[in-house]
């Protein structure tokens, strides 16, 4: 099948989850879909082929840090970053935006101009307009770009983050321009607001006028209790456009993505299957497992015994336990493919659950296990 489009298929609903496809030159996406996330250029400790084998079919870079290191010059000689890392399915790209919350203390916000930053490397003045953050993606040759936005800290100022919607939608217009037409990427919006229902359905209104290809929610999971994240997306998420992708940045837990997909949301990534692994905590389908625990040490079985991938259902939790206590390289190399390899098989049932309409039945025995 040969794609020369970006574009969203949605096949199956089970009360709001939502069962669809994207559609790339690069490869489709199955949605509910998880993102394993490559900050640098690189999904921390794992393999490119053996993302290929957990069936990872796209992962995130990062505007603002791929910028920085290896910087445009070097993704432009091997024309994107896909070369660059020997990685040939879609990549999705942060703006940046992200980055203006999280190095606040290195940067400022002027409207009109964009993100002014100081480098957290060499403290180099470097100035991310709207424009440059699309500029940037496009050397990347992101398949899927996003849109430059203020995502402001967790807050309850409403003042603050009705700011921040003023300084991102007229930051929108902007990378809508600059993107121009190209029918085989896709551009999305950002949908900011809080946990104010009217001000992030201002914001999406906002963002429906430019007609991007897909929406993102943004400014979750930046301090919020999980409660909180959900009784906003239950009150806003129906509003998104039905024929397009619906992209929750930064997400998260098992028990978050179940939360999401109930609301109807498509898109996820998030740090937690790789950083976790660094950290001996490992996801299985009895729970969450934290291998440093002295209960482990004498422990024969593996994490997943089912798996062949890399043959690391051979090793034993009580030679991860090993492992982390030795601060051995090998035992974070291992969880985190582990890990990876058990958010895709989680996406894949939750998929097929949606398709078959017994979601409901799929996430109560889940959430239940992981919250």
């Amino acid at each position: 099948m040969v794609i020369k489009e970006f574009s969203f298929e949605l096949l199956a609903q089970n009360e709001n989850a939502r069962l669809g496809k994207i559609y790339t030159p690069r490869g489709i996406i199955e949605t509910p879909a998880f993102m394993p996330v490559g900050t640098l250029g690189t999904v921390k400790g794992v393999y490119v082929e053996d993302l290929i084998k957990t069936n990872s079919q796209i992962i995130l870079g990062n505007t603002y840090h791929l910028m920085l290191r290896p910087g445009v010059e070097v993704l432009k000689k091997f024309k994107g970053l896909h070369n660059f890392m020997n990685w040939k399915k879609p990549i999705l790209t942060d703006s940046g935006g992200f980055q203006i919350m999280s190095l606040s203390k290195f940067n400022k916000i002027d409207r009109n101009i964009g993100a002014i930053f100081k480098s957290h490397l060499d403290g180099t003045k470097i100035i991310l307009s709207p424009e440059l953050s699309i500029q940037i993606q496009k050397n990347i040759n992101s398949d899927i770009m996003m849109v430059l936005d203020e995502c402001p800290k967790y807050t309850n100022d409403k003042k603050v983050i009705s700011n921040a919607i003023e300084t991102s939608t007229q930051w929108a217009k902007r990378c809508k321009i600059e993107f121009g037409i190209n029918k085989k990427k896709a551009l999305f919006g950002i949908v900011q607001g809080g946990l104010f229902e009217d001000l992030r359905l201002e914001s999406l209104a906002n963002l429906k006028d430019l007609n991007f290809d897909g929406y993102a929610m943004g400014g979750l999971a930046v301090g919020e209790t999980q409660f909180e994240m959900q009784e906003i997306l239950k009150k806003t998420v129906s509003y998104m456009p039905i024929k397009k992708p619906r992209y929750l940045m930064g997400v998260g837990t098992p028990s978050d993505i179940l939360v999401a997909v109930k609301e109807g949301i498509d898109m996820f990534d998030c740090v937690m299957p790789t950083r976790s692994g660094r950290t001996g905590l490992a996801f299985t389908w009895q729970g969450k497992i934290n291998l440093k625990n002295s209960k482990y040490k004498l422990d024969k079985t593996p994490l997943d015994k089912t798996t062949n991938l890399r043959n690391i259902n051979m090793y034993s939790k009580s030679y991860l336990n090993h492992l982390i206590k030795t601060n051995e390289l090998l035992a974070s190399m291992i969880i985190s493919l582990h890990n990876i390899n058990f958010y895709q098989e989680f996406m894949k049932k939750m998929r097929t659950s949606i398709k078959e309409k017994k979601f409901n039945k799929f996430y109560n025995k889940y959430y239940k296990l992981f919250n």
